[in-house]
């Protein structure tokens, strides 16, 4: 996209500036930068090193190698020689492509996923918070009509947040207020050469597409900087609306550690109907495990549902997203009116035969830690994870559990044969005395109820650089 105003080399001072709106970072700070080779990761890590040593702190490079074009392996050992001629350490983390036949936007999104996933594995094994990725203000701007053009709401309109917290570390985006003419700019100030990936401009590709009409847009008012202002408008606004949502959640649900929610009807019922379907949209994504939330017109309508119904107390129920909603009177907090409605994982959904091994621990559902096995397992061989279904719910119909989720946690199995149980409290309700023995199993969802929020907070893309204020 076209920048506002003529090219300039991001300085010191600049950088520093939009680095404020990420504080506070530790003492010597240790930094990840995401580097392909491009003028803008280049400047970037430039920028970067510089910054993290002022601060008597360092850089670690990483360059994702994934494999699609024949030059990349050669284009990833010449940026780390570019690193060791600057004193910056430097690894190169290759994707390891499985599959195939998902065509070519489904493998754009793989390796993009890919990408993420090594990087943050990367900065979990050497104990580093910041990873700091190279977009710029017209990648933006780009991001923006892209979403425009595939009918986006109000969320997607908000573009990529200058922060975004992920399990193990802070996506930090310090270039967004600067356009990619100041990126290489500052290159060529710097003396340091880049790699150009021919695939950025080839029309197949809709950001291809755009940039080729980066003059036609600009000459009607929608440069960069102008597209860009428009995104952090929309971010500020998305920013509102998730702390009105973990808000209402944090009075609103009860999360339990065998891993179901208790929902208060009541508040529910009062939330604002924007509030309401996104808190309910967490729930389930965080109980169902899955990747994404329900589609919005299904979502609408399992609200408006819930709120028509009589009520939590007839035992009425609904399913959406993997899970299962079941009514409720009574719960979690005091008070003979107090309704529940109770969303838990379907049993059916869980994900079945997951090998184990004695002294080990797995992720099991995308929900549970389970383990170590020792002592159940001492002899884990042939054994499994797997949910519980009827059969295994029944031994612990005296546990304070509703028996829909007793069904789908996980259990151990021997062929058919159950040989571990989930240590749910209380145990004192079970009648049973030959019972299996228990295993150790925490509640671990993908993202925390509330969420991360969206990171609206950065740098300001109307005057190229600086926290906003």
């Amino acid at each position: 996209m076209t920048p506002a105003g003529p090219a300039a080399a991001i300085d010191a001072e600049a950088f520093a500036a939009a680095m404020a709106a990420f504080e506070p970072f530790e003492p010597e700070p240790l930094l990840a930068v995401a580097v392909s080779g491009g003028p803008d990761s280049m400047a970037l890590t430039l920028l970067a090193d510089g910054w993290a040593r002022a601060r008597r702190g360092r850089v670690v490079a990483f360059t994702v190698d994934h494999g699609l074009r024949s030059d990349s392996g050669t284009e990833a050992r010449t940026v780390a020689a570019w690193m060791a001629g600057r004193g910056v350490a430097h690894r190169i983390l290759a994707w390891e492509r499985t599959g195939g036949g998902a065509g070519e936007t489904g493998l754009q999104a793989a390796a993009r996923e890919a990408r993420y996933r090594l990087l943050e594995q990367a900065c979990g094994a050497q104990d580093i918070l910041h990873l700091l990725l190279a977009h710029t203000r017209d990648d933006q701007a780009e991001t923006l009509l892209l979403r425009l053009s595939r009918g986006s709401g109000p969320d997607g309109l908000a573009a990529m947040p200058a922060c975004r917290e992920l399990r193990h570390v802070r996506l930090l985006r310090p270039l967004l207020g600067f356009a990619k003419a100041d990126l290489l700019a500052t290159c060529r100030a710097h003396g340091q050469d880049w790699v150009e990936d021919p695939s950025n401009a080839l029309p197949r590709y809709a950001r291809g597409r755009l940039r080729a009409a980066t003059d036609a847009l600009a000459r009607e008012g929608l440069g960069s900087a102008s597209l860009a202002l428009s995104a952090s408008r929309a971010g500020g606004l998305r920013a509102y609306v998730d702390g009105e949502v973990a808000a209402f959640l944090a009075a609103a649900a009860v999360i339990r550690p065998e891993g179901y929610i208790a929902l208060d009807a009541g508040l529910l019922e009062a939330a604002p109907p924007e509030i309401a379907a996104r808190g309910l949209a967490r729930c389930l994504t965080v109980i169902g495990g899955g990747a994404y939330p329900p589609r919005h017109a299904r979502l609408m309508r399992l609200l408006a549902w819930l709120r028509q119904s009589p009520g939590p107390g007839g035992g009425a129920g609904a399913t959406l997203g993997g899970c299962q909603i079941v009514a409720k009177r009574g719960g979690n907090t005091p008070g003979p009116g107090v309704r529940h409605w109770l969303i838990m994982r379907e049993p059916a959904k869980a994900h079945d035969r997951v090998r184990a091994a004695p002294g080990h621990r797995l992720w099991w559902d995308r929900r549970f830690i389970v383990g170590p096995l020792e002592p159940v397992a001492a002899a884990a061989g042939g054994c499994s994870v797997q949910r519980l279904g009827r059969q295994g719910a029944a031994l612990l119909a005296g546990a304070a559990v509703p028996a829909a989720v007793r069904a789908g946690l996980p259990g151990l199995w021997r062929n058919d044969r159950l040989v571990g149980l989930p240590a749910i409290a209380p145990r004192e309700g079970l009648k049973r005395s030959n019972l299996p023995p228990f295993f150790r199993m925490v509640f671990v969802p993908p993202e925390p109820l509330a969420g991360p929020g969206f990171g609206a907070a950065g740098p300001d893309p109307q005057s190229g650089y600086g926290p906003r204020a």
